[in-house]
């Protein structure tokens, strides 16, 4: 069959009227706001400390000035919350929300009301599987308890991390506290939650993890 000059021609605007078509649909993905989800306990929460200066504010903060791809944060972070009570909620807050990174920073209360390892463990999964399935990457925040819960029991919460980390292929900060839980004048008098002037440093500690994410 041959191709007329007029047949080329006809061609070449029917692929520049589809090009232009799709223009508007790339700009809009190119603009669009990828959601950071938080879902911590106090230690996400600003717990006792001035609005606006916890670690997750301040991450907030960070993204919205951001050149580049523009980011929020949604902190449904909650003092006390447990892997258990996360789980529950955290559908809802998929379908909600929408986020294209989940932010899981639980486990501390689970440990101070003394539930196994593994029962942490299986909340956890429960969070990253239902995370991953809504379409979201997911980055783990660890945590550690007082040495007098003893070596035995430290190991191996600190090994549920690890597992699922390696199972699940995502990025996990050891302790969300590294440098500031045991350094002068960055805790509060509880000697759990960390000051206000603490709170660069945590996201120092997250920071890193998060940002090849975005």
């Amino acid at each position: 069959m041959r191709v007329t000059g007029r047949g080329r021609m006809i061609g070449r605007m029917g692929m520049l009227l589809a090009w232009l078509l799709l223009l508007p649909v790339l700009a809009c993905a190119k603009g669009q706001a990828t959601t950071v989800l938080v879902l911590g306990d106090s230690l996400s929460a600003a717990h006792n400390i001035p609005a606006g200066t916890g670690w997750v504010d301040l991450l907030g903060k960070r993204l919205s000035t951001r050149s580049g791809s523009p980011a929020r944060v949604v902190n449904a972070s909650m003092s006390g919350e447990t892997t258990a009570g996360a789980a529950t909620r955290l559908p809802g807050l998929l379908a909600r929300e929408k986020p294209g990174v989940v932010v899981i920073a639980l486990g501390g209360n689970d440990a101070l009301r003394g539930l196994t390892p593994a029962q942490i463990r299986a909340n956890l999964e429960k969070m990253i599987v239902a995370s991953q399935q809504g379409g979201a990457k997911v980055l783990m925040l660890g945590i550690d308890v007082p040495p007098n819960y003893g070596p035995a029991y430290r190991q191996r919460l600190a090994a549920v991390y690890r597992a699922l980390a390696d199972q699940y292929k995502v990025p996990l900060l050891p302790f969300l506290l590294e440098g500031v839980a045991l350094q002068p004048g960055m805790m509060q008098s509880d000697g759990l939650h960390p000051t206000a002037g603490a709170q660069p440093k945590v996201l120092s500690n997250v920071w890193p993890l998060l940002q090849p994410l975005l």
